[in-house]
């Protein structure tokens, strides 16, 4: 959908100013004979006029016809009349096909809402105090908490960008407008969270329309607003496309790898199955060699039980219930896990600021994708990892809070259903369920109660 373009002032339409009457009626007699003799200066080259505000010629002219709530800049930025993508708002500030500049303060608010900007100040008290917004319609809405349009089938992409748009330092790096250096997909990303935490929006929702277009450019059509995804192959993809973006590599670090790497070590053991000593059963042997490797991550896999197969005495499929404890014990270094004939062990020997959790529920079988349906009881506050990592010092910080859950409902493939998010405001300590545009509070005690799929949890450095 273009962007609406705005009405021009035609030549004929336009009053004539004072300075051009008395221009006019005073013009000098050029048939004199002494003008005509005498050397005639130069004319100064010709500058652009510009309205000020105190002029009472163009400066007003026609702005009371701009009509804000036909302005959408969330889409291409193309001109609706010449379809091209430069200077797409030129009619903002001149007044064409005159050319004057306009510099009338009451279009201040237009050229904030295209591009917003923020303080030190204004960043550093997000969480403290967020200021109450209303839109053009006086409607109120919470900057930060705004839904995002789903176009077509886009809302694995849109649940990934309310979570990350709350990762506190991740936020504060795009408010204060550091992506400049980056690439398009930084720039626009950054873009959009800044039009998410704008307190003076025209409206309470943005589209992340053009975000879509550059991630389905940069990921070579893999990832498409026309076609559901799985998140955590979305998020894999996309946190290291922004650490590309943002001049990062294998050795260089960026604010993706600050926040998010963590490292975790990996014992390797193979097993083989052998006959004992009267050759009459198979034992395993498990002396073999053990090898071992520290790998860095970008989020935790946990991994859930199959599901029981059979019914209650109602008829009625169980639903069973695992606490987070009991699934982290993966990264306790004792638990084995086996994989074909290898047995592994981890053991996290580095924990990132933030940490995410992905909750495994899908598994392939020979026909089709199933999805496990087992509830995860957490607390959302105070989970302690010291337990699952190696040579922590008595003194670092090891609990977490939880920022963001992510939640599938209905379908049994990843790609199939639809995602909402669980993301809690600091500011106001309450926990806000967003689903597309659909923005509203929910009691904390409700959020475990569903089908979490990813987790954000922040770690608490000031405890």
């Amino acid at each position: 959908m273009p962007a609406p373009d705005l009405p021009t002032t035609p030549a004929e339409k336009r009053k004539t100013s004072p300075l051009e009457e008395e221009t006019n009626t005073d013009t000098p007699n050029v048939d004199s004979e002494e003008d005509s003799d005498s050397d005639v200066a130069p004319p100064p080259a010709k500058r652009g006029r510009i309205a000020q505000e105190q002029d009472t010629g163009p400066a007003g002219l026609f702005l009371d016809t701009v009509n804000r709530y036909m302005l959408d800049f969330d889409f291409e930025k193309l001109c609706s009349v010449s379809l091209s993508n430069l200077n797409v708002y030129a009619c903002l500030v001149y007044i064409l096909p005159d050319g004057y500049e306009v510099t009338d303060s009451s279009l201040n608010d237009i050229k904030y809402v295209l591009q917003p900007t923020f303080t030190s100040e204004q960043v550093a008290n997000l969480d403290k105090h967020l200021p109450q917004a209303y839109d053009l319609n006086n409607k109120a809405y919470m900057p930060g908490f705004v839904g995002l349009n789903n176009i077509k089938q886009n809302d694995y992409v849109n649940v990934i960008i309310q979570s990350l748009a709350h990762i506190t330092p991740l936020r504060n790096y795009f408010l204060l407008d550091r992506s400049e250096n980056g690439s398009e997909l930084v720039k626009r990303f950054g873009t959009l969270i800044r039009k998410i935490w704008n307190t003076r929006a025209f409206k309470g929702q943005v589209s992340p329309h053009e975000l879509l277009q550059e991630i389905s450019n940069s990921s070579q059509k893999r990832f498409r607003l026309s076609e559901q995804a799985d998140v955590i192959d979305f998020l894999s993809w996309f946190l290291n496309a922004l650490h590309l973006g943002m001049g990062g590599t294998r050795k260089k670090s960026s604010v993706i790898h600050d926040i998010f790497q963590g490292e975790v070590k990996v014992e390797s053991q193979t097993i083989i199955v052998r006959e004992d000593e009267q050759g009459k059963r198979k034992v395993f042997d498990e002396s073999r060699e053990i090898t071992t490797k520290r790998s860095p991550f970008m989020f935790l896999t946990l991994d859930l039980p199959p599901p029981p197969l059979f019914q209650d005495e109602a008829e009625k499929n169980i639903i069973p219930q695992i606490a987070l404890t009991t699934l982290l014990s993966k990264y306790d270094g004792v638990t084995g896990q086996e994989s074909g004939s290898t047995l592994r062990r981890y053991k996290i020997t580095k924990l990132p600021r933030y940490l995410v959790f992905h909750i495994k529920r899908f598994t392939k079988n020979n026909w089709a994708q199933e999805k496990n349906p087992t509830i995860v009881n957490f607390p959302i506050k105070n989970v302690d990892m010291r337990d699952y990592v190696e040579g922590v010092d008595p003194d670092a910080p090891t609990k977490y809070d939880l920022v963001a859950n992510i939640i599938h409902e209905g379908g049994s493939r990843s790609i199939e259903g639809n995602y909402k998010v669980h993301v809690h405001c600091k500011a106001k300590d309450q926990w806000l369920q967003i689903q597309d545009l659909f923005v509203e509070e929910i009691m904390p005690q409700m959020i475990f109660l569903s089908e979490s799929y990813l987790q954000v949890w922040e770690r608490k450095d000031d405890a």
